[in-house]
């Protein structure tokens, strides 16, 4: 990637924020060496684990990195066989423990972080050191007793000399005739020596060896004489202790020696993971997303369109001179108007590199969160370059730097602060030339500097690079200025690079508009507040608004129309046709934003009719369960009555004799028992709401009450309970639902008066069965006071529980609100009421309230 770049980017700064959540040197050491991947591969493998660690962080927030530190130096003495101190090797030991805690937690959730366990599944726990290390040195970095049998076996004989001679010392200190001379009672020690305070006038009453004096010489510590041969005793112990100690050390330094390469490698895993893991902490601090990273789509066959061209005859011509467009002169190959915009989208989709990018509400990483304006930034497959026009401070810089910083970002294997469903590809280079790069020192000009380094971007640049350009064409001549900046836009698009611009040049957004591949853009600027606004439009041009504003801070009119007049008619007559572009455009926005208003509505009503059939189909289906189970148990119940029927003629001795009465007792049971397997099995009976049979017939003649009609809408039959005959409607009875139903919405199946008399009889109790008073599906208490209306409320609810109404649509108005707040409230605790809600657009709004009652069973 290239280095000014990622300078210019202030890339570094955000490594500089990514290393502040490292946790140990090693993990900061590769966030500041961090630099963004040109491979999809390696890049979504890295998006992959930060979103791993974000998720996982989410879960359980003690992942964490404590006690590991970075300990290769050691190993690097251990390999030199330079001996490593207890407190060195304690180092190496809580990161072995830290490093196989780590192994085995990721490692058990690998079914959900599978690439963070990969990660983790590189470390080699080398218990065995960890063991050893134990067993040798205590948390308070010493080598304990236990180390070795002889160093437990010194140590003991150790104690018990020093213990013998402290006894002899303190019983000298506290001697009557001894005590005068000391300047303290007590025993202290000068270069590994028991020694006694003696004052040093009294330096010949006490015989024994003088160590050392204090400071002002009024004190000598003497080592009497008749201890030196016990001090001589200590001090060889504590020599061979020291000697032990040290063997012990250097076999531990060799045990780590030994598995210097495991150790290593564990702390590079380590460092890794904890920069993995910073990646998703800083994610938390920016309010980052894993962006989908694509690859480059694939390019379309290339065609080329001259001036004035459409393919009629100028073709070969073009195919010619193909060869030379990145040395083209850009004026020759400005498109006019008279292609098509389907034409004009043809040709960029031919020419388009294939680049992907679409970030939504993408925000500065580095700018205040709080205060910074988030900006949707695109391309799509008619436009892959980009000219940003507007006023200054505007956020122009901003734009250019956001969409390079993220990208730089999202290829580093970082989360970036925009809203989910972002996309990216992964650009082998991307080229920045931004702010002002004069030279005194080169004596380079601010124009001379942007032009060497734009050279060096157009040598390197290729379609897999994205280039970045601040102010193009500034610093010079305007009109050279503007040819200039035209001329490398084209350079540009020819080559298929995907290019940001920004420029002040009204020829740059005609040229935009024109150009097939090209799109404006603006920064908008509110010219009643005279500020910036610092939202992006893609697809609008931006203004200066020069003139607008000094006329605004109250610049002489007669001033500002000089101005005008002096301005050029064409440069006018483009801002005017910018003006028309833009206030065609927001209004095509506006319109389709009320258009996706409507769908939206549109859904909600459909989804609310969809869940209202299919409460319905729920409720029809219930009816014809119920029906078929009382009608099994009626006919049970005539089977067992023929069987009563059976044993009672059998015991009266009525059915003996084969005679011809028998026989016709037998024959009118045996009809009666064929009957009723028959309806026992037939699950097509009409005996209350049921589907007809495929072969079923309309029955011609008009409606009349009490005839069965077919409703093919709901797919059901019913009866009809009345007519009216002005308003073409009937009301049917279907189950336990009373619908009006137009006449024409409803087929003649059966005639009251042909039904079978069994039919009737055996349908007696369903008939009563379904003559609950159904009520309808809204009530109306407008007017009404908040009590009356309540108690309305309770009835009304509970007639259309009983009445199995799915919903119902309450009317209450709007007024003060009482008696609406009054009815949800009541409705939030009533048993009946699953769920209600206010009326959207089209039902009433908020003087409706709709409630769903419970299902019933």
């Amino acid at each position: 990637m290239n280095p000014r770049t990622l300078s210019v980017l202030e890339y570094d700064k955000i490594l500089e924020r990514l290393a502040e959540h490292c946790s140990f040197s090693g993990g900061v050491d590769l966030a500041k060496a961090q630099l963004p991947s040109d491979d999809l591969h390696t890049v979504q493998e890295w998006l992959h684990q930060t979103g791993e660690a974000f998720t996982l962080l989410e879960q359980k927030n003690d992942i964490g990195f404590g006690g590991v530190s970075d300990v290769r130096p050691y190993l690097e003495s251990a390999e030199r066989r330079a001996m490593l101190v207890a407190s060195d090797l304690l180092e190496v030991k809580s990161t072995l423990m830290r490093s196989r805690n780590l192994q085995r937690t990721l490692t058990r959730l690998e079914n959900a972080f599978p690439h963070l366990a990969a990660m983790a599944s590189g470390i080699e726990p080398c218990d065995h050191v960890v063991t050893e290390i134990s067993r040798c040195i205590s948390e308070r970095s010493e080598v304990v007793d236990a180390a070795s049998p002889e160093l437990g076996q010194i140590r003991s004989q150790l104690r018990t000399a020093q213990d013998r001679l402290l006894g002899t010392l303190n019983k000298l200190v506290h001697n009557p005739d001894v005590g005068p001379y000391l300047q303290e009672t007590l025993v202290t020690q000068r270069q590994g020596r028991y020694v006694i305070p003696v004052r040093a006038e009294n330096k010949g009453q006490i015989q024994g060896i003088v160590h050392d004096q204090s400071a002002s010489g009024a004190t000598l510590f003497i080592e009497p004489i008749k201890v030196v041969e016990q001090n001589n005793a200590v001090r060889e112990l504590e020599l061979k202790e020291e000697k032990e100690v040290r063997r012990i050390l250097i076999e531990l330094t060799e045990l780590v020696a030994d598995e210097a390469h495991y150790i290593r490698n564990n702390v590079h895993v380590l460092a890794q993971l904890d920069l993995v893991f910073a990646k998703a902490k800083y994610a938390y601090k920016i309010d980052g997303v894993v962006p989908e990273v694509v690859p480059f789509r694939e390019p379309k066959k290339r065609h080329q369109h001259r001036k004035g061209s459409k393919d009629n005859g100028a073709g070969a011509n073009n195919e010619e001179k193909s060869g030379s467009l990145a040395a083209s002169n850009a004026p020759d190959l400005v498109y006019s108007d008279d292609l098509s915009l389907e034409e004009k989208a043809e040709i960029a989709r031919s020419l388009h590199p294939g680049s992907v990018i679409d970030l939504r509400r993408a925000r500065h990483p580095l700018l205040d969160p709080i205060s910074v304006v988030p900006i949707d930034i695109y391309l799509d497959e008619t436009f892959y370059l980009v000219v940003v026009t507007g006023p200054n401070t505007g956020g122009k810089t901003v734009t250019l730097k956001t969409v390079g910083l993220l990208a730089l970002m999202a290829q580093s294997g970082m989360m970036i602060p925009t809203e989910p469903g972002s996309k990216l590809c992964v650009f082998d280079g991307i080229y920045a030339d931004i702010g002002d790069e004069q030279s005194i020192e080169q004596s380079l000009s601010t124009f001379s500097s942007h032009m060497t380094n734009i050279i060096s971007i157009l040598e390197e640049a290729d379609p897999h690079s994205m280039v970045l350009m601040d102010e193009l064409g500034a610093g010079t001549d305007p009109d050279e200025g503007s040819a200039l900046a035209m001329a490398l836009l084209e350079n540009l698009r020819d080559r298929g690079i995907t290019t940001f611009a920004t420029t002040h040049y009204s020829d740059l957004k005609l040229f935009a508009h024109n150009t097939p591949g090209v799109r404006n853009a603006s920064v908008e600027f509110d010219v009643k507040s005279l500020s910036p606004t610092y939202e992006l439009s893609i697809g609008l041009p931006g203004r200066s608004n020069a003139l607008t504003i000094a006329r605004r801070l109250g610049l002489n009119p007669s001033i500002i129309d000089s101005a005008e007049n002096i301005v050029r008619p064409d440069t006018l007559e483009a801002d005017a046709l910018l003006a028309d572009i833009k206030d065609a455009k927001m209004e095509a926005q506006r319109t389709e934003r009320r258009a996706k208003d409507r769908e939206h509505q549109a859904a909600l009503i459909e989804a609310d009719l969809r869940y209202q059939l299919a409460k319905i189909e729920e409720t029809r289906r219930a009816v014809i369960a119920d029906a078929r189970e009382i009608m099994q148990d009626e006919l049970e119940d005539m089977r067992k009555e023929i069987d009563t029927m059976r044993r009672q003629l059998m015991r009266g001795g009525r059915i003996t004799g084969g005679g011809s009465g028998s026989n016709t007792h037998e024959e009118f049971l045996a009809r009666a028992e064929a009957e009723i397997e028959k309806r026992k099995v037939d699950t097509k009976i009409e005996r209350t709401v049921t589907m007809p049979s495929s072969g079923k017939e309309t029955v011609g003649g008009p409606i009349e009450v009490g005839d069965r009609v077919w409703v093919p809408s709901l797919q059901a039959s019913g009866e009809v309970l009345s007519i009216n005959a002005l308003a073409q409607e009937v009301d049917v009875q279907l189950g336990s639902f009373r619908l009006k139903l137009a006449l024409a919405r409803v087929e003649l199946r059966q005639k009251a008066a042909n039904r079978e008399p069994e039919a009737k009889n055996s349908n007696a109790h369903l008939s009563s069965f379904g003559q609950l008073d159904t009520p309808d599906g809204e009530i109306d208490l407008r007017g009404a006071r908040v009590e009356e209306g309540m108690e309305q409320v309770e009835e009304y609810l509970d007639a259309a529980y009983v009445g199995r109404l799915p919903f119902v649509r309450i009317i209450h108005g709007k007024g003060t609100g009482a008696l609406r707040d009054a009815i949800r409230n009541q409705l939030r605790h009533h048993p009946l009421v699953s769920k209600y809600r206010a009326g959207e657009n089209g039902e009433g709004g908020d003087g409706v309230t709709v409630a769903n009652l419970i299902v019933y069973e």
